[in-house]
């Protein structure tokens, strides 16, 4: 298989492959939207039209369309355009503050950017003044503006994704999202007959690497909510029989306290952030899920994973996943067998790079995919009653470390971290 929905299209164009369940409109052509259902032939409608519509303002292989948007169907199929264009996406969290929203665009220089509505007040903060609607974007008349497809070996990233705080930016290649797509796949068993909804923002590594393209990769379904109520969600799933969620520690949290978690028994795999509290997997165990825990970073959206049956661990992370090869090293020394050292990780999974090397700063490095306001409350909270708060508080403060390097094939975490006997990491 390649990352191709177009293929997908082809093979079962009828498929179910995203529910919104969300209130409003999706800001897709209303001829492939059956109610709150987008197939993968209505979907892949939407990719051409959207590829069109960024065609029609300039956009072309090698540009940067920046994009300011809670979860949408929208946010697929710009990823899915910008490949055919060969151009490459940024998301941009809607969690950011004015000041840090800033903060990605010392590094990109985007030809465009996509906001939807909702977001007027961040944009405006944005130094940048090409920008469309969602909206605009799904009204215009592309029909007539060809977009073929880009050749497979194109160079250009598919995806550049930002740390917490805005900074820094890291390249990912179409063959490194697919290949987290496979590992993904792989390391949690998913197929095509799975359902699964995403608790994390589409901007963030984990809620793109972990479930949302994995999902649809495999030709599965994928539910979708711009914003995360425990309620809503519980609902959800057991309306549309979800077999699949993956999170954070917050939503993961809340759906576990709700008055309605019994409806998490409809689950069958839960794939939570390593960050994720043992009171939270106690309670998706007792349903008689299996709970994966997954360790990544910005640079390597999931490096480590391990199924668990009772109480952690302590600091246990687990094993490298597919394609992922993790080492040891100490004063340049690489450690062999039960070792303590600094993790540094290689292989098709990890990263391409950082965007501008020099912007990694004390804001950058090997942020975990955790790192980030984990509820549009707390974003609220933090940017204060006008939207201008304290940049720290809705930012975060990262994971402490001095940050990460690419260096000769491998990525440097700075972090240290413990192997024992079987091969099993843990965090110093």
């Amino acid at each position: 298989m390649t990352l191709s929905l177009a293929r997908r299209a082809e093979r079962s164009p009828d498929r179910t492959a995203v529910v919104d369940i969300s209130e409003g409109r999706l800001y897709a052509p209303a001829e492939t939207v059956h109610e709150d259902r987008v197939s993968y032939g209505g979907l892949s409608r939407i990719v051409a039209q959207t590829a069109g519509a960024l065609a029609e303002r300039g956009v072309e292989s090698g540009d940067t369309v920046c994009l300011v948007t809670r979860n949408r169907v929208a946010s697929i199929a710009l990823l899915f355009a910008c490949r055919r264009l060969g151009a490459t996406l940024a998301p941009i969290s809607h969690r950011l503050t004015p000041t840090t929203v800033k903060r990605p665009f010392d590094a990109l220089e985007p030809t465009l950017v996509v906001a939807e509505a909702a977001q007027r007040d961040l944009v405006r903060s944005i130094p940048f003044d090409r920008t469309v609607t969602l909206e605009q974007l799904a009204d215009a008349d592309a029909s007539t503006v060809d977009t073929a497809e880009r050749p497979s070996d194109a160079d250009a990233p598919l995806l550049a994704l930002h740390g917490t705080p805005g900074q820094p930016v890291v390249a990912f290649a179409p063959s490194t999202v697919e290949w987290n797509c496979i590992s993904a796949i792989v390391a949690w068993g998913l197929s095509r007959d799975d359902s699964g909804i995403v608790l994390d923002p589409l901007s963030a590594p984990d809620g793109l690497f972990r479930t949302a393209l994995p999902l649809l990769y495999v030709g599965g379904r994928l539910l979708l909510d711009r914003a995360f109520d425990p309620g809503d969600a519980l609902t959800a799933i057991d309306h549309h029989v979800v077999t699949v969620l993956g999170g954070r520690a917050a939503p993961v949290r809340e759906l576990a306290a709700d008055e309605n978690a019994g409806a998490l028994a409809r689950v069958e795999r839960a794939i939570c952030d390593q960050t994720v509290e043992e009171g939270a997997t106690e309670t998706l165990l007792e349903h008689g899920v299996s709970v994966s825990r997954a360790y990544g970073l910005l640079e390597c959206p999931t490096a480590m994973s391990r199924t668990v049956s009772g109480p952690t661990e302590g600091d246990a992370v687990g094993r490298p996943v597919l394609d992922c090869r993790a080492r040891l090293v100490d004063d340049g020394t690489v450690l062999e067998g039960a070792a303590d050292g600094t993790l540094q990780l290689s292989g098709p999974v990890v990263a391409d790079g950082y965007v501008n090397p020099a912007d990694t700063g004390d804001a950058g490095g090997s942020r975990e995919a955790k790192q980030e306001p984990e509820s549009d409350a707390e974003t609220r909270q933090g940017r204060g009653e006008n939207g201008d708060g304290d940049e720290g508080s809705a930012a975060g403060s990262g994971d402490g470390s001095d940050g990460g390097e690419f260096t000769n094939g491998w990525f440097d975490t700075g972090d240290r971290f413990r192997r024992d006997e079987d091969g099993v990491y843990y965090r110093s």
